[in-house]
């Protein structure tokens, strides 16, 4: 487990971002795309379904013994929080209620938000709204680790412990990367959750409490699902900045894994986005592309020539604008 990454820095690249020329090319070709431009009030119900779950967990862990708290916070509360936050993702591309009802989607999101423990959902609009728009900006997409992240995690067991602490790292990230001031709406959000949190050990009991924070850190750290963080843009193959996953897990995930039709339109609900590949299949179906999310944990961990440092970034040209 000590074989250290010979890669000492990220791979600089000094080409735009393929994904908006080639979304201007998809649409000059199919342009019958756009009418998969809408809202998903799909999302609205399955949110809606997933905290009512929530709930009745947090009222069934109360009285468990310890060991079965922290198993169903791995089993079921892992699952159900690391989906949540790809529901969060798909209403901060207003998906659930439409561009026309942004403010919707915002007060939307922070109810979405209540499973997690922690407030999340504004700010993680802020910065993906930047990852879209600047993919490997340095100093402005926070997706992209941190120069520490790539030179102390080179080594395979250190690699482990880097997945692990993925939450850490995704939380304090963009305050060394790219900090912003804080918002109004981020305070809203952190009030509303910290109301919640309160109201779930005063009236369910610390375990409750405990079930909720502790699922989502293990739901986001050494899990199945959290395959999509590295699949997504580290380069396994160079040259390559985005990958799609097509298994089995996009079902639990809001299709987050057809990633490369998703950064090609943001503004495409996850739901639509398998008919996107279907009616641009020339498009895709060449891209690289996973079919296992545990592979994709595994062969970066033991794969020498992988790490933090595998992401590809670029120095941003002309104004940059963020929220």
């Amino acid at each position: 487990m000590g074989n250290k990454v010979a890669r000492e820095d990220f791979e600089w690249v000094y080409t735009d971002q393929p994904h908006a020329d080639r979304r201007k090319e998809i649409l000059s070709k199919h342009p019958e795309i756009k009418t998969l431009m809408k809202p998903d009030y799909n999302v609205v119900w399955l949110v809606l379904l997933m905290v009512t779950a929530q709930l009745v967990a947090l009222y069934l862990v109360k009285d468990l013994d310890w060991k079965w708290v922290i198993f169903w916070s791995y089993a079921f509360g892992s699952c159900l929080g690391h989906s949540m936050t790809l529901a969060i993702h798909e209403i901060a591309h207003n998906s659930a209620f439409g561009n026309c009802r942004a403010s919707w989607n915002r007060w939307f999101g922070m109810f979405a938000n209540l499973p997690l423990g922690f407030p999340y959902s504004v700010s993680f609009k802020r910065y993906h709204m930047d990852h879209h728009r600047y993919l490997g900006g340095d100093g402005i997409d926070v997706d992209i680790p941190t120069n520490f992240e790539g030179w102390f995690f080179c080594t395979r067991l250190r690699k482990l412990i880097w997945i692990i602490l993925q939450p850490l790292f995704y939380a304090f990230r963009p305050l060394s990367i790219n900090p912003k001031p804080i918002s109004q709406l981020e305070i809203i959000n952190l009030s509303i959750q910290l109301l919640f949190d309160v109201l779930v050990y005063y009236l369910l009991g610390v375990k409750s409490l405990f079930y909720l924070i502790a699922g989502t850190i293990l739901g986001l750290g050494l899990h199945p699902i959290s395959g999509h963080f590295i699949a997504e843009h580290y380069m396994f193959l160079k040259g390559h900045e985005t990958y799609s996953y097509y298994g089995p897990l996009n079902k639990l995930t809001f299709n987050v894994g057809y990633h490369n039709e998703h950064h090609d339109f943001p503004n495409i609900p996850g739901a639509s986005l398998p008919l996107l590949k279907k009616m641009a299949p020339e498009y895709y179906d060449h891209l690289p592309q996973y079919n296992s999310w545990i592979k994709v944990l595994y062969d970066f961990v033991m794969d020498d020539t992988i790490s933090p440092y595998s992401r590809m970034k670029r120095h941003l040209k002309g104004e940059v604008k963020q929220d």
